[in-house]
């Protein structure tokens, strides 16, 4: 799942420091190997423990709400770039009350790369404009907004969308080539702050291909439809308001410059609940009943794998502002399946990178299990031993998200007595952490 989480007050604290995204990890004040005493004398030792960006945010938070200090000094990674004060305030308007604002950016992107791809094809059938959503994000004259790139377009020029969500230069399987993780820290009243950015992978890799020739300027049109399929219930629902206000006034912004081939864009919502129901699959059905032409989800990578085949033998675009399993990267998809998040394979590089930069030696993981959860644990651990930790100083484990207890998960993290652990989850972290807290190994000081 992966990609941008940032809590209101975090926003507000970090201004000067131009975040509006957040995630959290963990580590002790100076950041070495977890040998910080804990207690001011009980002897034990204190554990960076790190999160990403299933489980970091004020879901997280607001658990621990009558605990002070029980997330102090949690960091990790986040897919995450400035958001500009103009933009949020937007969103508060189309969505009121906003917590966090986790991928509002890269939801508004894709609905916009895919508009702008329908139109330079000429058409709402996306088994053609899926030809042109790549060149989309390279090679041309840049612009920032869907109004800049129609003019573009319009005036007989290539298009170069920098978004929301970054430069986004798309690799040949339709995913960012390069992508900014920002650093992100809870202190000891649970509020998350930021600390540093960090960029994993090259531009240089962006696909080479940027499409076919663009229609005639103003070639008019069916109507484009595009359908939503995020998460207003399950254990992502948090992620869900900032993702639906993206997607609103990314059509809003659309429609205000003149819609694509002439019409209006219509947006039609649906939820994709979690991976445990089928609220996904339902809500495919009903949208592709309804004929959309592109649906903009799932968040979790482990829903989409459910309904992507539906979704792209139907011959729909499938454009997940979310998704950072890397097994989308090679999916036999049609040449239909597109994300804004970057893959885990850059997340785990940023991750891991934190954990060496630290100075831990020895890492326990624990992991979801599921395709977003397994992903990056293998390849944080990947990375881990490539930065020159040894294999049998990192332990991994995977557990059942709808289990009762973590109680044996947590026994074996607390007998292998790692420098620093690292939760790779979503709303269950809460109780792992609970847990971790209660075994003297978390990030409570």
């Amino acid at each position: 799942m992966r990609t941008g989480i940032l809590a209101r007050n975090a926003a507000v604290a970090a201004a000067a420091l131009l975040v509006l995204t957040a995630c959290g990890g963990g580590g002790d004040d100076e950041g070495g190997g977890g040998g910080t005493e804990a207690g001011g004398g009980g002897g034990e030792r204190q554990v960076n423990v790190y999160g990403t960006d299933g489980n970091m945010g004020n879901a997280l938070a607001n658990a621990f709400s009558d605990q002070p200090g029980a997330l102090d000094g949690m960091k990790g990674t986040t897919p995450l770039t400035e958001l500009s004060s103009d933009f949020t305030d937007r969103l508060d308007q189309i969505y009121p009350n906003l917590e966090d604002y986790n991928y509002a950016g890269e939801t508004y992107d894709a609905i916009i790369i895919t508009a702008l791809a329908a139109q330079a094809a000429g058409t709402n059938d996306a088994n053609v404009f899926k030809e042109y959503v790549n060149g989309m994000t390279f090679g041309g004259e840049k612009c920032t907004d869907f109004a800049g790139c129609l003019e573009i377009i319009n005036n007989g020029g290539n298009v170069d969308f920098d978004g929301i969500s970054g430069p986004l230069a798309f690799s040949d399987p339709g995913e960012p080539a390069r992508a900014s993780f920002g650093i992100m820290e809870f202190d000891d009243q649970g509020v998350l702050t930021p600390t540093s950015f960090v960029f994993a992978g090259d531009e240089e890799n962006a696909s080479s291909d940027e499409g076919p020739a663009y229609a005639p300027a103003g070639t008019t049109g069916e109507q484009l439809a595009i359908g939503t399929l995020l998460p207003l219930t399950g254990n992502l629902a948090f992620l869900g308001p900032p993702e639906v206000a993206g997607a609103r006034l990314a059509v809003q912004d659309i429609n205000a410059a003149g819609g694509v081939l002439g019409q209006d864009v219509r947006l039609a919502e649906g939820d994709s609940g979690d991976a445990s129901t089928d609220t996904a699959t339902q809500t495919v059905d009903r949208l592709l009943q309804e004929g959309v032409n592109a649906i903009i989800g799932a968040a979790s990578s482990g829903v989409s794998l459910t309904v992507i085949d539906r979704i792209t033998g139907a011959g729909v675009l499938q454009f997940s502002p979310a998704n950072t399993s890397d097994q989308f990267t090679d999916y036999n998809d049609n040449g239909l399946y597109f994300r804004t998040a970057p893959p885990d394979t850059l997340q785990a590089r940023a991750l891991s990178d934190l954990i060496i930069n630290d100075g831990n030696n020895t890492v326990g993981i624990m992991a979801l299990n599921d395709p977003y959860g397994t992903g990056l644990m293998d390849n944080t651990r990947e990375n881990l031993i490539a930065a020159g930790l040894a294999e049998d100083s990192i332990q991994t484990l995977t557990y059942d998200p709808q289990a009762a207890n973590y109680d044996a998960e947590i026994q074996q993290m607390v007998d292998f007595n790692p420098d620093a652990i690292v939760v790779i989850g979503f709303e269950e972290s809460a109780r792992i952490i609970e847990g971790l807290n209660s075994q003297g190994v978390g990030p409570q000081r």
